[in-house]
């Protein structure tokens, strides 16, 4: 899927994903939701997050809290208070890495069907977070101070459309593994 460069674009491509994502889910066999995820053999996937993502349920946290960094930023810089970046104080993007592994560390007592809630209720809060900005004030670039050099809608296509494309490849991978 492309990347969106417009507000049509994000909100549709991010509904897509998320409808296919769910689906995917659903359709899952028994033996593919249990069955823990293990990409250990495969030279490919090298990146950390392949170890560290067991389960559906990790999966859906990872994208649930990335909508609460998303939420957090934005309603706290659109307040005109003091300016915080996306990412907490203690993390920066040479380390988010580690980020991710406290947010799954965090969220290890989550039981699937509550991960699956969170994770729609803040779908549905970010596409309405977004819905709320016109197509000028998501991708037009340093419309807002507080988004650096790019646009905000960078931001919601990252933590939306483009990380449910890279949760739906990841699940594709585990259930290709186990049939």
């Amino acid at each position: 899927m492309p990347r969106a460069r417009s507000k049509d674009d994000l909100l549709n491509f991010s509904e897509e994903n998320y409808s296919i994502l769910l689906k995917m889910i659903d359709e899952m066999s028994e033996n593919q939701l249990n069955t823990e995820f293990d990409f250990s053999d495969d030279a490919s996937k090298k990146e950390a997050h392949w170890g560290r993502d067991k389960n559906v349920r990790d999966i859906l946290i990872h994208l649930y809290e990335w909508h609460q960094l998303l939420i957090i930023f934005v309603e706290h810089n659109m307040k005109e208070e003091s300016k915080i970046a996306f990412l907490p104080v203690e993390y920066s993007w040479k380390t988010y890495g580690e980020m991710n592994v406290m947010l799954w560390k965090r969220h290890q007592g989550t039981d699937l069907e509550s991960a699956k809630k969170m994770f729609e209720s803040s779908h549905k809060k970010v596409m309405e977070m977004a819905a709320g900005f016109t197509n000028e004030e998501l991708f037009t670039k340093k419309y807002y101070n507080w988004t650096g050099t790019t646009d905000l809608g960078a931001y919601f296509v990252s933590t939306c459309s483009s990380h449910y494309d890279w949760a739906i490849k990841k699940i594709k991978a585990h259930c290709k593994k186990i049939k």
